[in-house]
């Protein structure tokens, strides 16, 4: 803020997920997914927002996913706080709208990124993905530029709480 003496734009894009059975879940592992992945973002949009609110604009973008609308298999800690994300996104939305700033959530398909590294190399499960995604690949980090520039400027400016999905048609199916 000294810098550059107000804030226009924040995307939250972090995330982190830890993978095992719901009964055998560690609280820990659930501890650094929420922490991250939900309590951040929460922190930071909070933090912008005192900005944001008084200067009367801002763009917020928060990342959830598409456990956002689905449970997923072994993640109950990232559906969660994913689901949280976009449930966040909706509330600031809400409250902010009406000091034009626009709070929307991208939702990433199935992205080949680290976090996925253990489904691309399981050869069945990498299969079963492929096969519900239409545009029958994996996405990739540059496909949310677009998109990401798109929420960041005046394009859309009457964008609010919206829940953008970038997955290669997954939803569709």
């Amino acid at each position: 803020m000294e810098r550059f003496s107000q804030i226009d734009i924040l995307v939250n894009a972090a995330g982190i997920q830890r993978r095992s059975p719901a009964v055998d879940f560690p609280q820990s592992d659930w501890d650094d997914v929420l922490n991250i992945n939900l309590k951040t973002t929460w922190i930071l949009c909070q933090q912008a927002g005192r900005y944001m609110v008084p200067q009367k604009s801002g763009k917020i973008i928060n990342f959830a996913s598409l456990l956002s609308y689905q449970g997923g298999i072994n993640v109950p800690a990232y559906a969660a706080s994913k689901g949280g994300v976009s449930q966040l996104t909706k509330a600031l939305s809400n409250e902010w709208a009406q000091h034009h700033i626009n709070v929307n959530t991208i939702v990433p398909g199935y992205v080949a990124t680290e976090m996925n590294t253990a489904l691309i190399n399981d050869e069945n499960r990498n299969q079963q993905i492929l096969d519900r995604i239409p545009a029958g690949d994996w996405g990739k980090p540059d496909d949310f530029k677009g998109t990401a520039v798109f929420l960041a400027s005046e394009a859309s400016n009457y964008v609010h709480g919206h829940q953008l999905a970038v997955d290669g048609g997954w939803l569709g199916r």
